[in-house]
C-alpha cells in the first residue's frame, strides 16, 4: 500500500507498508499496532487453548479420586472369609477366633456363620482395637456360591485344609482353590489368600510344605486340562500361572501364603497374624 505524507509540513515520505511484518519497506518505522496484533495472533496459534488444560486437569483429578477411594475401601475393609472343604475345621476356627473355644466340636454348616468382634486373644488388651468381621462360608459344593456374596468386601481369604485327611481330598481341594484363585473379583482386587493347614496337632498330619507342593502339582494338572477345554466351557475369567512353566503359588497375582493351625488346641497364632496383617488393629 502506497502512503504519501502531508505536503504542507514541508517534506514528502513515501513508503510501502508491509502489513505482514509491520514495517515500511521504504525505510519507515514499524507500525506498533500491527506488530502487537501479529504477535498475539502468533501466540494464540502456537499455544493450546486454556480449555484443553482444564479438560486434562478434570480427567486426571477424576481418575486420581477414584483410585484413592478404591484403595481406601480396600484398606478399610475388616472382613475375613474362612472357606475350604467340608470337615476341614472352619467352624471350629471361627469359634476359636471369636470366643476362644471350640464349642465342643461342630456339625457341618449349611449357612454362613458370621460375627464382628475383636479377636478373643485381644480382649484383654487396652485401647481401641478394630473389630474383625469373620465369615465362615459352608464348604459343601452346592453352597460354595455363597462365597461370591462376600468377596467384594473381603480383606483376606483363609482356605482351610484338613492336614490329616489331605491326600484323599487333594483333588477336590485343588479344584475349589483353583476356582477361587481365578475369580475375577479375587484377581482384580488382589485379595490375599492364606492356605491354613488345620489339625496339625495330630500325629498323622502332613506338613505345610508337603501340602503346598501337592496342591501346586494338582493345580498344574487342572490348569493343563482346563486350558484344553473350549472357551465356551470355561467359566473362569482369568488364567492361572505362567504358560510353559510348572505352577507355583508365587505366580499368582494375589499374595498366597501357607500356615499351620490346630483349632481344637487353640493354636491359631499364625491365623491371627494373617488377619491382623490385613485388618489393622
Amino acid at each position: 500500500m502506497l502512503q504519501i505524507s502531508n505536503k504542507k509540513r514541508g517534506f514528502y515520505s513515501v513508503g510501502f507498508v508491509n502489513w505482514r511484518d509491520g514495517q515500511r519497506e521504504g525505510g519507515g518505522i514499524e507500525d506498533p499496532i500491527a506488530a502487537v496484533v501479529e504477535r498475539n495472533a502468533r501466540v494464540r496459534s502456537e499455544d493450546p487453548p486454556p480449555q484443553l488444560y482444564a479438560a486434562i486437569g478434570i480427567v486426571l483429578f477424576t481418575v486420581l479420586f477414584f483410585l484413592v477411594i478404591r484403595l481406601f475401601k480396600r484398606r478399610s475393609s475388616n472382613t475375613i472369609l474362612l472357606t475350604g472343604l467340608s470337615g476341614s475345621g472352619k467352624t471350629v476356627l471361627f469359634y476359636q477366633l471369636r470366643d476362644g473355644s471350640s464349642h465342643q466340636g461342630t456339625v457341618t454348616s449349611m449357612e454362613p456363620n458370621e460375627g464382628t468382634s475383636v479377636l478373643h486373644s485381644e480382649t484383654s488388651k487396652k485401647g481401641k482395637i478394630k473389630p474383625v468381621h469373620i465369615v465362615d462360608v459352608p464348604g459343601h459344593s452346592r453352597l460354595r456360591p455363597k462365597l461370591d456374596e462376600f468377596l467384594s468386601q473381603a480383606a483376606g481369604i483363609v482356605f482351610v485344609v484338613d492336614a490329616v485327611e489331605f491326600l484323599p481330598n487333594v483333588r477336590a481341594a485343588s479344584e475349589y482353590l483353583y476356582d477361587i484363585l481365578t475369580k475375577a473379583s479375587v484377581v482384580k482386587k488382589k485379595i490375599p489368600l492364606l492356605i491354613l493347614c488345620n489339625k496339625v496337632d495330630k500325629v498323622t498330619a502332613h506338613t505345610k510344605d508337603f501340602i503346598r507342593r501337592q496342591l501346586e502339582k494338582e493345580i498344574d494338572k487342572l490348569r493343563a486340562s482346563r486350558t484344553a477345554l473350549s472357551s465356551a466351557d470355561i467359566t473362569n475369567e482369568f488364567s492361572l500361572g505362567v504358560p510353559g512353566e510348572a505352577f507355583a503359588f508365587s505366580q499368582c497375582q494375589n499374595k498366597v501364603t501357607v500356615a499351620e493351625a490346630s483349632g481344637l488346641t487353640s493354636d491359631i497364632s499364625q491365623l491371627e497374624q494373617f488377619i491382623r496383617e490385613y485388618v489393622k488393629a
